[in-house]
């Protein structure tokens, strides 16, 4: 009885969502309408207005629930759009953005702070204002942006916490043990660090030493532009990092601020300078009313390979936020795109940390196929583009990365968590019949068998090989340097381009003209961004709101926690065996 009761009432609150997305992707929609027969035009004057507290995305998926959730969140592209179409704007006539805790890489970073000091070439007004940089904790990434304005502005209250580089990670072995739960894992080799969490309670030689240089590297270049933009050595900028925390007037005493003043004082600056008449718009706003910059021209198509690297489609947790590069999504875009006669190139914008080998296999195979038919393939790293993510760049004509990009990673992990101990410790048994002696491989109660662990390196080494023979073809490098600076070691764009890993480095704006260059367009000619997949057409999106509610689809993400729990297993590391770890993870290299 009662559980009829509750099929009913989850019925009708289907139903009742169901309704309720429909009519929001009715109003959406006519929404979209009368904005495009009423949009206004760029006024005569005006300043563009930015707000780096508001998180940018590499891309929102074109899924229901991700537009649901992510619809009114900027991206990249649309940022760099804005900055490089209002460069050449006359009634553009300056930038006011404000810093706050800007949450981006440092990739993200330089790749926006570009785009700013390319608009201020212009000579044209730029004004960075923050209530704090870093209230109790780090700001090198926020300021290291600001730099990019010629005028910084600091409430007085506020702070400039300029404290360095830290990176930081957690170990798991101590607990592991404690529970019960045994790593068997192995890698190719021994700087591919992934697995060192749970192995490991602290760094291994040659984990330490890649993530120095890692550190090294990033804080160079932050030391080094923050330095060009203040007017200040980077012996200079490397000295105030070591004086770390400036109260109010000592950052502008040590140069790292222009004066203290709240919004509302930096607002009456630039009307005082640019006159009582300049209006404000955002980027989004300035985009919707005067045009996007890539709208119209010969075809280049974009293609989106963002997060971890999966088999299947690709897609979006309305649960954790994180986005699926699925295999089958990917492969199918490469397709259309090599397919579509009005397609001139590809640029494919990757941040992934990888994930499966044989999802990056396919999505390799199909950049080579697009290459085969003509069309130049152009990457554009984010901030990560490791591991299963280099796997699926190596390919490319050419490849561009910022220089705080993180990259290579070219190695493979594999094993699994045995947990027959932590059964044992809970008082739970396991039994289990099979048909042969490599039947229970892959299971957590049970470790390896001698003969189940070697076929495990055979694995390894297979894939490894695989991954850096590629390397070598697709790089034109010889095997015995691949091997030197492969392993699984990690780099940063800029070390990488000196290691042959990457060609160039920059963002989406070099990426576009060297796919243009690549395409033979003249740089004269205007270049339209055609993204791949298709966008959904406006019936398309009805029929997935009606079919594919955020209730159906949070509890379709819930449900492999519930079977899980009811089976009371841990899950194997599948799909895992290309990656790298988290980078958010690192306190303080952001």
């Amino acid at each position: 009885m009662r559980t009829n009761i509750m099929r009913n009432f989850l019925k009708k609150l289907l139903m009742i969502i169901g309704g309720m997305t429909l009519f929001m992707g009715f109003a959406g929609i006519v929404t979209v309408i009368f904005l495009g027969l009423t949009r206004e035009d760029v006024p005569e004057k005006v300043f563009l207005e930015l707000d780096f507290e508001k998180e940018l995305s590499e891309y929102v998926p074109d899924d229901s629930a991700a537009r649901m959730m992510l619809d009114d969140t900027p991206t990249v592209l649309d940022m760099i759009e804005a900055l490089q179409k209002a460069s050449d704007d006359e009634r553009v006539v300056g930038l006011v953005a404000r810093i706050g805790n800007a949450k981006m890489g440092f990739a993200r970073v330089q790749e926006i702070r570009n785009a700013i000091m390319a608009f201020r070439r212009t000579e044209k007004t730029t004004v960075a204002h923050s209530d704090t940089f870093g209230e109790f904790g780090s700001g090198n990434g926020s300021y290291y942006l600001a730099t990019a304005f010629e005028n910084i502005y600091l409430q007085p209250s506020g702070d400039i916490s300029l404290t360095g580089l830290m990176l930081e990670t957690s170990f798991l072995k101590g607990a592991l043990d404690k529970l019960g739960i045994a790593p068997r894992m192995a890698q190719r080799h021994e700087y591919k660090n992934y697995m060192n969490i749970f192995t490991e309670e602290q760094y291994t030689e040659p984990h330490k030493e890649a993530l120095c240089k890692i550190m090294a590297s990033v804080f160079g270049q932050m030391t080094g532009d923050i330095g060009k933009a203040r007017n200040l050595s980077p012996e200079d900028v490397h000295a105030l990092t070591e004086h770390g925390l400036f109260l109010g007037q000592e950052a502008v005493n040590a140069k790292l601020a222009d004066g203290l003043a709240y919004r509302d004082e930096v607002y009456e600056k630039i009307r005082a300078e640019a006159g009582e008449d300049v209006e404000f718009l955002s980027p989004w706003e300035y985009l919707n009313r005067g045009g996007r910059l890539y709208d119209k021209g010969r075809t280049i198509a974009l293609i989106y390979g963002v997060g971890g690297v999966q088999r299947g489609k690709s897609r979006y947790n309305p649960l954790t936020g994180d986005i699926v590069m699925g295999s089958d999504t990917l492969t199918a875009a490469f397709r259309a795109a090599a397919e579509d006669e009005d397609v001139s190139a590809i640029i494919f914008r990757i941040s992934s940390p990888g994930g499966s080998y044989v999802a990056s296999d396919s999505i390799w195979r199909e950049t080579i196929r697009a290459k085969a038919a003509g069309k130049p393939v152009i990457v554009s790293m984010g901030n990560v583009a490791g591991s299963g993510g280099y796997f699926v760049a190596m390919a490319a004509d050419k490849i561009v990365a910022q220089p705080a990009t993180i990259t290579g990673s070219i190695g493979v992990l594999g094993g699994k968590m045995v947990t027959a101990g932590l059964w044992e410790k809970l008082g739970i048994s396991w039994d289990e019949i099979n048909t042969g002696p490599h039947a229970t491989m892959w299971t957590g109660t049970q470790d390896y068998t001698p003969e189940q662990w070697a076929r495990l390196q055979d694995l390894l080494d297979r894939i490894y090989a695989d991954f850096t023979d590629k390397v070598a073809e697709g790089r034109h490098l010889s095997r015995e340097s691949v091997a030197e600076i492969a392993r699984g070691r990690v780099w940063t764009g800029e070390d990488a381009l000196h290691l042959g890993l990457v060609d160039e480095l920059g963002g989406f704006t070099r990426a576009i003209r060297l796919a243009g260059k690549a395409a033979k367009i003249p740089e004269s000619e205007e270049i339209r961004l055609k993204i791949f997949p298709r966008k959904k057409d406006i019936l398309e999106i009805v029929k997935e709101n009606i079919s594919n509610t955020a209730l159906v689809r949070t509890l379709a993400a819930i449900q492999p926690v519930i079977r899980s729990l009811k089976e009371i297993g841990i899950s194997n590391l599948s799909d895992r065996e290309l990656s790298v770890p988290d980078w958010e993870a690192y306190r303080d290299l952001r």
